[in-house]
C-alpha cells in the first residue's frame, strides 16, 4: 500500500469510507470491514458524527478495540446532528470533540474535520477552538469539509500566528465530478494543504454495477426512484460506458480507472471509499495499482471532460 501525508499524518492511498456503519451495515458486519480494511494495509479512516445517526463512530469504536492505534482516525462535525448539536461556534466545537471522543473510545482524534462552513460563526472562532483543543492533545491535524476555494482562502487568512491551521479539504471529487479542478485543487496546492475525494466512485456509477437499460442492484445506493432519476441518467451512463471500454481496451477495469485516476494527482491524500463486504475492501485495495500514461489522461479528458 503507498503511504502519502496529510501535514504530520502518513495515510495509506486508500482510505476506507465509514458513512455505511450504523445505517447499512449493522455491528457484525461493519467489524468485518473494518478488520479487512485494516488486514488489507488500509490506515486511514474517515467517520463523522452524524454517519449512521451517530452509531458509525460507536461501531467504529468497538471496532478498532485494541487496534486503535495502528489507524489515522478522522472524523467530522458541523452539519446538524439533531436541533441543539450542530454548526462551528466555540462551545460547540469542543462539545462535539467530547461527543466523538467517547464514542470512538479513544483520546484524541488524528484529524478533526469541520464537516461544512457554518456562515453564522467567523472561521477565526472557529479555528481558535480548534486551535486550543490541538494544544490540548485531543486533536493532532485539523481539516475542512465542503469548503469552496475562496473559504479555504478565507481560512487560512484567518489564521494566527502559530495556531493551528486547517491541512486538509475533502470534497465530491471524480471522473463524473471534476469541479474541484477549477479552483480547489489549486488552493490546495497553493497552501500546501492535502485533498480528500469524497463519492471518489460516484456513488457507486463507476464500480460498474449499473448499466443503461438494466434496473439498479436491489439494495444497491442508488436502486430507489429518486437516486436513480438524480444519478442514473442516460448522459452519465453513456459516459460510464465509454470509461468501461477504454478501461478494459486497456486491460483494467472501471474501478481500476476510477481509482487510479484519482491518485495520479499528488495533491490527492487517500481516496476514501466506502464499502458494505470485506470483498469490497479488497477490490478498492487494488484498484491503486494502474499508473495513467500521459496518453491515458488525455483520452479520459475527451471522455469525461471537465464541464
Amino acid at each position: 500500500m503507498e503511504i502519502r501525508r496529510i501535514a504530520s499524518l502518513a495515510v495509506s492511498a486508500i482510505g476506507l469510507g465509514c458513512n455505511n456503519f450504523g445505517s447499512r451495515l449493522d455491528y457484525a458486519r461493519t467489524e468485518a470491514v473494518v478488520h479487512s480494511a485494516l488486514d488489507s494495509g488500509i490506515t486511514f479512516l474517515d467517520t463523522a458524527d452524524i454517519y449512521g445517526g451517530t452509531r458509525s463512530e460507536e461501531f467504529l469504536g468497538r471496532a478498532l478495540a485494541r487496534r486503535r492505534d495502528t489507524v489515522v482516525l478522522a472524523t467530522k462535525f458541523g452539519m446538524p446532528v439533531d436541533d441543539q448539536r450542530k454548526g462551528a461556534a466555540p462551545a460547540y466545537v469542543a462539545q462535539a470533540l467530547e461527543d466523538s471522543l467517547r464514542r470512538l473510545d479513544t483520546d484524541r482524534i488524528d484529524l478533526y474535520q469541520l464537516h461544512q462552513p457554518d456562515p453564522a460563526t467567523p472561521i477565526a472562532d472557529t479555528l481558535g477552538a480548534l486551535n486550543d483543543l490541538v494544544r490540548a492533545g485531543k486533536i493532532r491535524e485539523i481539516g475542512c469539509s465542503n469548503f469552496s476555494a475562496s473559504q479555504i482562502e478565507e481560512a487560512s487568512a484567518a489564521v494566527a500566528a502559530g495556531s493551528a491551521h486547517f491541512v486538509s479539504v475533502q470534497n465530491e471529487y471524480s471522473m463524473l465530478h471534476r469541479a474541484p479542478e477549477r479552483d480547489v485543487l489549486g488552493a490546495c496546492e497553493r497552501l500546501g494543504m492535502a485533498f480528500l475525494p469524497y463519492f471518489p466512485l460516484a456513488s457507486g456509477l463507476l464500480t460498474g454495477k449499473y448499466v443503461r437499460g438494466v434496473a439498479p442492484p436491489a439494495g444497491s445506493r442508488l436502486s430507489g426512484a429518486a437516486a436513480a432519476s438524480r444519478f442514473l441518467t442516460d448522459e452519465r451512463l453513456q459516459v460510464v460506458e465509454a470509461l468501461t471500454r477504454f478501461a478494459e481496451s486497456r486491460g483494467h477495469s472501471l474501478l481500476e480507472l476510477a481509482v487510479s485516476w484519482l491518485l495520479h494527482r499528488q495533491v490527492v491524500a487517500s481516496v476514501i471509499a466506502g464499502a458494505t463486504s470485506p470483498e469490497q475492501v479488497q477490490d478498492n485495495v487494488h484498484a491503486a495499482s494502474w499508473r495513467l500514461t500521459a496518453a491515458d489522461l488525455a483520452e479520459i479528458d475527451r471522455i469525461a471532460p471537465l464541464a
